[in-house]
């Protein structure tokens, strides 16, 4: 639960330091958080909702380098492509159905 506290709280952070809530910075924002941020923007980009449509998934990644450095810790958003072909698995695996 503490993990599942500190992400919930931090993972809206920036690397940059333009995030919420607390502006953390670079490394000050708590690895898993920088983690999932990625995870999350990627999820809401390339997964259909109700009132959008699902971006392609180059369109996904272009948005990942573009902000990797300022949004994005810049080490992490290569070592997550380079997991795609899992992460489209899991993404199968557990898709929602509207």
């Amino acid at each position: 639960l503490q993990l599942a506290r500190e992400i919930a709280i931090t993972h809206h952070e920036k690397w940059d330091g333009s995030g919420y809530p607390n502006q953390l910075k670079g490394e000050t924002i708590p690895i898993a958080s920088r983690i999932v941020a990625i995870a999350d923007v990627f999820d809401a980009l390339t997964c259909e909702r109700p009132y959008k449509r699902a971006w392609s998934e180059q369109d996904a990644i272009n948005v990942l380098l573009e902000e990797s450095g300022k949004h994005f810790d810049p080490k992490l958003v290569p070592l997550f492509i380079e997991c795609l072909p899992q992460i489209r698995n899991i993404q199968n695996q557990y898709k929602d159905t509207y």
